[in-house]
């Protein structure tokens, strides 16, 4: 089954394609341009480097989300784009899900941490169990105190990855009492090839969609939306 992957819920844009049981291409930029300005050419370019025909793929896996609301539009669109054309479907794969395959096989705790703004944070808290990811908690928003304070209990030792351990870190460092580690740069950040090894799992368990249903998972509302509700709740 060959897949386009793609994740741009964050800083990171990445994209893959991946048939079966390998990764034929991965291309991921962590830099200042926009996801608008370099998705479609990136994905260009891993088709152009494997010889894919995009309209003989089987599937489009996008990471749905939480993120960047600008980024999880941007990664939406482009899937049905793509998908729809093709008349293909789309697996939609959690965005922290997704991270945590970073760290497949490791038997700690995985903590991955996205910047959630306003001293939040997008994430889950996982392990791997005989090679499968096994969701403790489903990824959520949410103060990242509370993380710290969920993982106390818990009381195994930790590892974090994600754009939000720069964030957090020192906040991390003064109040996780049990032992934790942080990932290096090498598995740190969103990686499409992780959507897809995720969403070939899903698409074999019927979890996926038409183009035309699938919508971003953000989780919480934009500043646009509690901006207008405060207005709202002002003019009672």
């Amino acid at each position: 089954m060959k897949i386009l992957a793609i994740d741009s819920s964050g800083i990171t844009a990445s994209c893959a394609i991946t048939e079966d049981d390998t990764v034929l291409a991965e291309y991921t930029v962590s830099y200042k341009k926009t996801h608008s300005e370099t998705l479609m050419p990136m994905i260009d370019a891993v088709c152009s480097m494997t010889d894919t025909d995009i309209a003989l793929i089987d599937a489009v896996a996008v990471a749905k989300g939480p993120g960047s609301f600008t980024g999880l539009r941007i990664g939406s669109a482009t899937a049905k784009g793509i998908a729809g054309a093709a008349g293909k479907p789309v697996i939609p794969v959690p965005t922290v899900d997704a991270l945590a395959m970073n760290l497949w096989g490791c038997e700690d705790i995985i903590v991955p941490l996205m910047d959630a703004r306003r001293n939040e944070t997008y994430s889950g808290i996982y392990t791997f169990e005989n090679g499968r990811l096994k969701i403790i908690r489903e990824q959520n928003a949410g103060p990242v105190d509370d993380v710290i304070r969920e993982l106390g209990i818990i009381g195994k030792r930790v590892v974090f990855l994600g754009d939000g351990v720069p964030v957090f870190r020192d906040r991390i460092e003064e109040k996780l009492k049990t032992g934790h580690l942080f990932a290096p740069a090498s598995c740190n950040r969103q990686r499409a090839s992780c959507v897809g090894v995720l969403a070939a799992i899903y698409h074999s368990e019927g979890i996926y969609e038409s183009a035309s249903a699938h919508k971003p998972e953000y989780l919480r509302m934009s500043q646009a939306e509690r901006e207008r509700m405060k207005k709202e709740n002002d003019n009672l």
